[in-house]
C-alpha cells in the first residue's frame, strides 16, 4: 500500500471541462485516492457550485483559464514556484500538454524539483512537442527528469518512442476506461420502429469527423437516408467549423440532422439511450491525431455498435467486426457502405452492440493508477 503518500495532479484540463483528458485527469484522481495516496488535484478555476460531492481527493482551483498561452503558463509557473517547498517531497503528476509546457521551464530552477514526476501522453502533444527544436530539446529534457512516463495506447506509446526514445526505459501503458457513473448501463432495447438514429458525441472540430458522417449519410440511396436521423452532440471547437457543419445539412433537407450542442451527463446518457448507432470518423491531422478515444467506450457501455475511421489509436478502442466498422479514412462510399449495412441489418446492430458492453469494461482505472504510482518504481 502508498501508505499515504502524496500525489499532486496538475491540469489545466478538468471538470467541467469536457472532453477525453478531462475525464482522464478526474478518474486517474479518483482511481490514485481509492488506492490509499493522498491525492490533491490542482485545476484550472471554475464555479464553486459544479464540485463534486462524492471525490475522494482534495481539490484546489488555481486563479487561471485552462489556456495554453503565455499567460496562463506564467499564472501556473507561479503557483508552483510559491507552492514549491510543498511539492519538493512529494509526487507530481501532470496528466496532460498544458503543465508540461510550464515545467519544460521549471524544470532548469534547482529549487523547484518534485520528488517524483510522472507524465502521461495522449498523442496529439507528441507531435507538437517534437515539432519545434527548442521545444522538442525541453521535452527531451522534462522525460529524462521524468520518475515514470505512461501512454494512453499503442499507438500513442510507439509514436511517443518514435520522436522521444528517451522515454524507452520508464515508459508504461495507462488506458483510459469508463467513467465512474458508467459502471452499470441498462442493455441497449434497440430500435423500436422510429427512425435508425445515428449519434456523433465529441466537440465540433474538423479532427472529429462530423462533416465526413455527415457527407457519407448522404450519399445512401433515397430509401435508406429516409430512414436515417443524425444527431449531433457537442460543443463548438475554434474556427467556422460549426457554421460549415450547418450549412452542409441545411443543403440535405431529406436527411434529419439535430444540433444539441453540449449536454449534462444526465442528458447524454439519455441522448445515448435513444440512439442506435454512434459515429465517430476522426481523421488525424499533421499536428492533431485520435490517440485513443474514451467516447467510443462509452457508447460502447450503451449497447451501440460503433462505426469509426481506422486511424491512430482508435482500433484500440473499437474492435473491427466486433463491436463496430472500421473504415480507412479518405474512403466515403466504404463509410456510406458501412452505415447502409447497419441500418438494414438490425441484428448486427444488436450483435455488435452486445459484444461492445462487454469490451467497454476490459480496462480498469485502478490499474492505470498502479501502474503510474505504485510504490516499487521498478522497471517497467
Amino acid at each position: 500500500m502508498p501508505d499515504g503518500e502524496r500525489v499532486f495532479l496538475i491540469t489545466h484540463e478538468f471538470y467541467p471541462k469536457r472532453g477525453g483528458i478531462a475525464t482522464f485527469a478526474e478518474e486517474i484522481a479518483r482511481a490514485t485516492a481509492e488506492l490509499g495516496y493522498r491525492v490533491e488535484v490542482w485545476a484550472q478555476s471554475a464555479p464553486a457550485a459544479v464540485e463534486k460531492a462524492d471525490w475522494p481527493f482534495r481539490l484546489r482551483r488555481m486563479p487561471l483559464k485552462g489556456t495554453h498561452d503565455l499567460s496562463c503558463q506564467l499564472r501556473l509557473a507561479s503557483e508552483l514556484v510559491r507552492n514549491r517547498r510543498e511539492l519538493r517531497h512529494a509526487t507530481v503528476y501532470l496528466p496532460e500538454p498544458g503543465p508540461m509546457l510550464t515545467m519544460m521551464l521549471l524544470q532548469f530552477f534547482h529549487a523547484f524539483r518534485p520528488r517524483r514526476l510522472v507524465l502521461t501522453f495522449h498523442g496529439s502533444e507528441i507531435l507538437r512537442f517534437a515539432e519545434r527544436p527548442i521545444r522538442r530539446w525541453l521535452a527531451r529534457r522534462l522525460i529524462r527528469r521524468a520518475s515514470r512516463v505512461s501512454a494512453v495506447s499503442n499507438y500513442t506509446q510507439e509514436l511517443l518512442l518514435a520522436r522521444f526514445p528517451e522515454a524507452a526505459d520508464k515508459i508504461y501503458l495507462t488506458p483510459g476506461a469508463l467513467r465512474a457513473d458508467f459502471a452499470v448501463v441498462p442493455a441497449h432495447p434497440g430500435a423500436t420502429g422510429g427512425k435508425i438514429v445515428v449519434l456523433t458525441v465529441g466537440r465540433l472540430h474538423p479532427r472529429k469527423g462530423q462533416l465526413l458522417t455527415l457527407q457519407a449519410l448522404h450519399l445512401l440511396p433515397a430509401e435508406v437516408r429516409a430512414r436515417v436521423e443524425y444527431w449531433i452532440v457537442g460543443g463548438p471547437g475554434r474556427g467556422d467549423y460549426e457554421q460549415r457543419l450547418r450549412r452542409a445539412a441545411a443543403g440535405m433537407p431529406d436527411l434529419g440532422v439535430r444540433f444539441f450542442g453540449n449536454l449534462p451527463d444526465d442528458e447524454l446518457a439519455a441522448v445515448y439511450e435513444r440512439a442506435d448507432i454512434f459515429a465517430m470518423t476522426s481523421v488525424n491531422l499533421p499536428h492533431s491525431v485520435e490517440g485513443f478515444g474514451l467516447v467510443y467506450l462509452e457508447a460502447a457501455a450503451h449497447g451501440l455498435p460503433v462505426i469509426a475511421h481506422d486511424v491512430g489509436g482508435v482500433s484500440e478502442a473499437v474492435v473491427d467486426g466486433v463491436t463496430g466498422l472500421l473504415v480507412p479514412p479518405d474512403r466515403p462510399l466504404q463509410l456510406a457502405a458501412a452505415f447502409e449495412k447497419l441500418v438494414h441489418d438490425r441484428d448486427l446492430r444488436a450483435r455488435l452492440g452486445a459484444a461492445g458492453r462487454e469490451w467497454a469494461r476490459r480496462n480498469c482505472w485502478k490499474e492505470s493508477a498502479a501502474a503510474l504510482f505504485n510504490p516499487t518504481w521498478g522497471e517497467p
